[in-house]
């Protein structure tokens, strides 16, 4: 069974930074692609993130490109989002996915 677990999020203000993880469990990490994934108030799920299995292929949202770092350990069957400059949009609930699940999600709030 699928078992992924997010954490790191909080409430920073605009143009800080915040590492969110996610820690997997119940599948094969190291095969796996794995994403980002967001949901704002009010408004449906937003791609930000994928990864490849082994890491070196990255892709990202145009809204969140230069700012936000995906990357993975997969000794560690971790997942990272590094977010930097952010912006009160990018307030959201932050869910890592895989294989078209996700775990509870990790609430990030960008305010001053």
């Amino acid at each position: 069974e699928v078992h992924l677990v997010e954490s790191g999020g909080g409430l920073v203000h605009p143009g800080g930074s915040l590492r969110l993880s996610c820690a997997a469990s119940g599948f094969t990490f190291s095969t796996s692609v794995m994403a980002w994934v967001r949901q704002a108030p009010g408004k449906g799920i937003e791609w930000v993130s994928i990864i490849n299995a082994g890491g070196g292929g990255t892709t990202y949202a145009a809204s969140v490109k230069g700012r936000f770092t995906i990357s993975r350990d997969n000794a560690k069957n971790m997942l990272y989002l590094q977010m930097n400059s952010l912006k009160p949009e990018d307030t959201a609930v932050y869910f890592c996915l895989t294989n078209g699940q996700r775990g509870q999600g990790t609430q990030v709030t960008v305010s001053s």
